[in-house]
């Protein structure tokens, strides 16, 4: 990776769907901006004057699931591109602080209590394994960013300790038995 000189790192989720920040600040923290006042500085007047604007005051950031549908998704067209651009290596969210994945996870669906991933919500696609298959047919090393932790996790705001043990190694094994990442990037706490 130290010669690669050039690589694709993308952050692709439910924040995707009302795509929207603060200017200079992270949209992939949408749902946080939303619901924590004290991230002021962040953008939470911004991002809730949007939302209550473009969804109305009763929309929760996991109604973004069914909008996010990937219908133009076309991982094949992506890996081509990424091949033309002269990039070394692609690196994708598995899944955000927010948690929802972007690969079937058996662990998201049990914590959370509900379908939390792109294959059981939304574009009912394993959008990881599709990308992971495709870049790979280029000859582009395929990698996976992974969030250590979820805001808000039923699981990890009650014990984090028990989300570690019972959510957060098993999934990450899971995730990278099943695609073998060529490079890891962990985040969190």
């Amino acid at each position: 990776y130290t010669d690669a000189k050039f690589g694709i790192f993308i952050h692709w989720g439910l924040y995707s769907v009302p795509a929207f920040s603060k200017v200079g600040e992270y949209s992939e923290w949408y749902w946080m901006n939303l619901v924590n006042p004290n991230r002021v500085r962040q953008g939470y007047k911004e991002t809730n004057e949007f939302h209550k604007m473009m969804y109305g005051e009763n929309f929760t950031y996991p109604d973004f699931a069914p909008l996010f549908n990937a219908k133009m998704y076309d991982p094949n067209q992506w890996a081509n591109i990424f091949k033309r651009s002269g990039a070394k290596y692609v690196v994708l969210t598995s899944k955000h602080h927010e948690g929802y994945c972007l690969w079937p996870s058996a662990e998201a669906d049990k914590s959370w209590g509900r379908p939390w991933s792109s294959t059981n919500s939304g574009p009912m696609r394993d959008l990881l394994g599709e990308l992971t298959d495709a870049v790979r047919k280029t000859g582009i090393k395929m990698g996976i960013y992974y969030s250590l932790y979820e805001w808000f996790n039923p699981l990890y705001t009650s014990d984090v300790n028990l989300y570690v043990d019972k959510h957060m190694i098993p999934q990450f094994k899971d995730v990278v038995q099943k695609y073998s990442p060529s490079v890891i990037f962990t985040d969190g706490e």
